[in-house]
């Protein structure tokens, strides 16, 4: 099984103004336009954190039609009185359904999706939900040549951390083990699910995670 990558990081929120102004008031930069995504009535805004890693805000695009499923990212959930929040993570491979097989939890199955000119493969709960709560990752292939962030703004934005907080911090780190994942994730114990990424930005380190969620633990 080839090792996997992080590859992006998403923000959910009832609308992409919503998510847009809450990562501008964190960064200081917001996220510039993705585009929409067919077959789960969603849209999406995007920030560059890397060569070939970047935020992604997704919200319901209540100009599509329902996708008569449930759309991914428990974004049936909100409703236009919810928080911007960073739900989960995204990691990337060369080879999905080994990486998915590996796995000792259930991330859903592989299907396709497609934003544009972009077409991918990616792992999606047949409920819509986030496994473990948004800290189990979803798995991502991509088929196109060269990766999307490259195509982004580079307004300097690095993720340096991602902090996984977890009551069962041991499974998680029994599963990212098994994916094999290079990447700057941590797992720490704590009371509840809840992700917080540390990105440094030019004026000086920034958190994102949950509103009115406390300070994480430096490492």
């Amino acid at each position: 099984m080839p090792p996997t990558f992080l590859d992006h990081i998403t923000l959910t929120a009832p609308s992409l103004e919503a998510g847009s102004d809450f990562v501008r008031d964190v960064l200081g930069v917001a996220p510039q336009d993705g585009g929409e995504h067919p077959r789960m009535g969603t849209h999406n805004r995007l920030l560059r954190l890397g060569e070939s890693m970047f935020l992604e805000v997704i919200a319901i695009n209540p100009s599509a039609v329902a996708p008569g499923r449930p759309r991914w990212f428990a974004l049936d959930t909100l409703t236009p009185q919810s928080v911007p929040t960073l739900s989960t993570w995204v990691v990337r491979t060369t080879d999905i359904r080994s990486t998915l097989t590996a796995s000792p939890e259930d991330l859903g199955k592989v299907e396709p999706m497609s934003r544009g000119a972009l077409d991918w493969l990616i792992t999606i709960p047949e409920d819509g939900s986030l496994p473990l709560a948004g800290l189990a990752p979803t798995l991502i292939e991509w088929s196109a040549a060269g990766h999307p962030a490259a195509r982004l703004t580079d307004h300097h934005l690095r993720l340096t951390k991602l902090e996984l907080f977890s009551p069962q911090p041991e499974r998680i780190e029994r599963l990212l083990l098994a994916l094999e994942i290079e990447a700057p994730v941590l797992v720490r114990r704590g009371p509840a699910a809840r992700l917080v990424a540390h990105i440094a930005t030019p004026q000086g380190l920034r958190l994102l995670s949950s509103p009115g969620a406390p300070g994480s633990t430096s490492a």
